[in-house]
């Protein structure tokens, strides 16, 4: 990187920043954060970031934001314009980066869905969603074991995880959770209340672990929702913008839904940006009264100049061809390496394009991967309903150099956690 750190950020000491998170923020954020040694990451760019003593980073964390990587050329000029004229708008007149933006973005989606509203977070996409189901009549929804949805009260009423609802109960009425794969166990929901129900499902489960539908499944899904005159939301908050390989999981696995949720990549790695995206007739109670459903800053004109800067650098630079040959390349090595260097302690190495799962035979051996990932150099993510799961989302990015730093650091990294494990005194953890 070439970036230099601004005089403030420089200023700022680890123990002070530490001291302001439990002071004003989060006793356990802080825990984490001296987890990984309480270094402050202060500059990114492209596939790198820089903490505040100089050490450099391989991004593969973010949940998936960074698809084009930190600070994309492209993204910054169109934000960076945006910033010195207009950046945000009276929502009364017309105003041209959001209707640019949503034409940019329904060039790239499945089917006739091109009515959009954007929002800023994931779990504002998916509590959009919930509305435009309630909307058309769907007063139930099912979703899925091991999904996540977001922590709005909506949303976590379909995210099927104990540790997160049980202290906001009671939740969203009427919801009912299956498992993911099971066409069975969904047909036997939606044959009890026909043409009353919305099915909320993700093409494949990020904060899971990374688990890969079977075949046939979403087609099924989909199916199902149809001979039951039902609604089917799906969302591609962590998957679409070609973090799967293809723009969206509903391409890759030929469905077209009621409602597509898009997120994280869709900012182009600047800004927070979502949007819902429906059919003109499923949109249609939004479009007859523009007050029914709003947020102050959604379509804001420095978040549109993202969605497009993000779009054409996707488009111009082939970064959804680049994440299905990147992942193409990474996953069997990972594979190789992880079954090689940790006998018997790793179940599974899974993915599709460039989200790629590590899953081990314990919570806590997830945890020291990633620690020792990071003392390599590589920055990776929890999941947070897949405990045992270590998650890699590298960007499209990545130069042959970096692939190969990654899978080094990954060698390094699984030979130091059986290092770890064989020092151990017997039964430990």
């Amino acid at each position: 990187m070439t970036t230099h750190v601004a005089a403030e950020q420089s200023a700022d000491t680890e123990s002070e920043i530490l001291a302001l998170y439990r002071k004003h923020l989060s006793k356990g954020r802080a825990t984490v954060a001296e987890l990984f040694g309480s270094h402050m990451e202060v500059e990114s760019s492209g596939a790198w970031l820089r903490t505040s003593d100089g050490k450099e980073y391989l991004n593969c964390s973010g949940y998936g934001v960074f698809l084009m990587g930190a600070r994309h050329p492209r993204v910054m000029e169109l934000v960076r314009r945006q910033l010195e004229t207009h950046p945000i708008a009276t929502r009364i007149l017309l105003e041209p980066t959001v209707g640019r933006a949503a034409e940019a973005l329904s060039s790239v989606v499945p089917g006739h869905l091109n009515r959009i509203h954007f929002a800023l977070s994931g779990a504002e996409a998916v509590e959009t969603g919930l509305k435009l189901a309630r909307a058309n009549g769907k007063k139930r929804l099912v979703s899925m074991h091991m999904g996540y949805h977001g922590k709005t009260l909506g949303a976590l009423s379909a995210t099927a995880k104990e540790v997160y609802q049980k202290p906001f109960r009671p939740l969203l009425q009427d919801v009912t959770h299956v498992p993911f794969g099971d066409l069975d166990a969904l047909e036997e929901v939606l044959r009890l209340h026909p043409g009353e129900t919305a099915v909320i499902v993700e093409p494949v489960q990020g904060e899971g672990g990374v688990i890969l539908p079977p075949p046939g499944y979403l087609q099924g899904v989909e199916r199902l929702v149809r001979t039951y005159d039902d609604f089917l939301i799906l969302d591609e908050v962590q998957t679409g913008m070609g973090r799967l390989g293809e723009w969206w999981g509903a391409d890759l696995y030929g469905i077209t839904p009621d409602v597509l949720l898009a997120g994280k990549a869709l900012g182009g790695g600047v800004m927070p940006v979502s949007a819902a995206l429906a059919n003109r007739k499923t949109f249609s109670p939004f479009d007859k009264d523009p007050y029914l459903h709003t947020g102050t800053f959604t379509g804001a004109p420095v978040l549109m100049a993202a969605v497009q800067g993000a779009i054409a650098a996707i488009k111009e630079e082939k970064l959804v061809s680049r994440a299905a040959e990147l992942g193409d390349r990474l996953l069997p090595e990972l594979n190789r390496i992880a079954h090689q260097n940790l006998p018997g302690l790793v179940k599974e190495v899974r993915g599709q394009g460039l989200l790629i799962g590590i899953e081990l035979v314990e919570a806590g051996l997830a945890g020291e991967l990633l620690i020792e990932l990071f003392n390599h150099g590589v920055v990776g993510n929890h999941s947070m309903n897949g405990s045992a799961v270590a998650r890699l989302t590298p960007p499209a990015v990545l130069t042959d150099g970096d692939v190969n730093f990654l899978l080094d650091s990954f060698d390094k990294a699984t030979r130091d956690v059986l290092d770890q494990r064989a020092r151990m005194p017997e039964g430990g953890h």
